[in-house]
């Protein structure tokens, strides 16, 4: 029994980064195409489209972090010390978008200095965040059960590369979020900025398709040797063919949900690589799920508490989603 408890909670964090990943990337995309806006008209009506949803969409960050902490002590002894700076980065980003959000709109006098805020405050968040998915999709070192490295052990080309392409893919995720939440001159802006940020998409996908194998045996391994190479094959010709459904959408004005739903499908098989390069190893290249878990036992009781809250956050979370349904028209918001 003690085998599956740790690939469950494997499930769980994973769930919960994607969902986080989703739902928080979409309204940190819309903070970093906040300085192309126009007008203060249309700064309002893009940030009203997230002012139901904002705060409760980084749920799913404090379960995966706290879930980490949990159910694999071990891992995040290893990864905090590893990420310090980039988690840092990015609790900074957060709280200035956060505080940006509220206090916006309030300060007439200081509206410019917290757009700034919450634009460099999503671009910082989300730049971490991929500088710390590059750096351990790269791998940390491990010794005698501990952190081994250096603190700028994440600073690395590949890992700066990664923060860019999350820059990118949130804000692809932002602009088709707003081309199906708004309409008049924020809409038309939205479909051209994700036209170029699609392109974009797709050649950081590319290039990092292209480095990892290369760079790191291990992953060359995984893909390329049989029968693995005929098994997930379908993952890059998936990605294409959703990646030129995603593109034939934004070139026909009455698409609007579509190319929202490519941009997550996106996202989702990039995950998928993700996974497939590097499972079972939580810590790459050295420790897996069942060296980091907890005991069974602690496991287990934690278990029983988050099925039960799991399906609460899914419910609350899609109802609000629901009730909040429909577009922001010009002039409409929630302040």
């Amino acid at each position: 029994m003690e085998w599956y408890i740790a690939l469950i909670w494997a499930g769980v964090l994973g769930v919960a980064v994607a969902m986080y990943v989703i739902l928080d990337g979409f309204d940190l995309g819309i903070g970093i195409l906040f300085p192309f806006a126009k007008t203060e008209y249309e700064r309002d009506q893009m940030m009203n489209t997230v002012a139901p949803f904002w705060d409760g969409n980084e749920t799913w960050l404090v379960l995966g972090g706290g879930g980490l902490l949990a159910a694999f002590p071990t891992a995040y002894a290893i990864l905090m010390p590893a990420f310090y700076l980039p988690v840092i980065a990015m609790l900074l980003g957060l709280i200035f978008r956060g505080v940006a959000f509220e206090f916006r709109w309030a300060g007439r006098r200081s509206k410019k200095f917290w757009n700034f805020a919450f634009a460099a405050g999503s671009a910082l968040a989300a730049a971490a965040q991929g500088v710390i998915l590059g750096a351990l999709i790269q791998g940390v070192k491990v010794e005698n059960g501990a952190f081994g490295g250096g603190h700028f052990d994440f600073a690395t080309p590949f890992a700066f590369l990664c923060g860019a392409a999350v820059v990118v893919g949130y804000a692809l995720l932002g602009a088709t979020w707003l081309m199906m939440k708004t309409d008049g001159e924020v809409a038309r802006l939205a479909r051209a900025h994700a036209k170029w940020l699609l392109a974009a998409v797709i050649v950081f996908m590319g290039i990092v398709s292209l480095w990892t194998p290369l760079a790191f045996p291990r992953i060359a391994e995984r893909w390329f040797s049989l029968p693995n190479f005929i098994f997930f094959s379908p993952v890059p010709l998936v990605t294409a063919l959703v990646a030129f459904v995603c593109w034939k959408s934004l070139a026909d004005e009455r698409r609007e949900v579509l190319p929202f739903l490519c941009a997550i499908a996106l996202f989702f098989l990039g995950y998928s690589g993700l996974v497939i390069s590097n499972f079972p190893y939580l810590v790459p290249p050295t420790l897996t799920v069942w060296q980091t878990a907890a005991a069974p036992a602690s496991q287990i009781f934690l278990l029983l508490g988050t099925l039960f809250m799991l399906p609460i956050i899914l419910g609350y979370t899609g109802f609000v989603y629901w009730l909040f349904r429909g577009k922001i028209r010009a002039g409409e918001g929630y302040h």
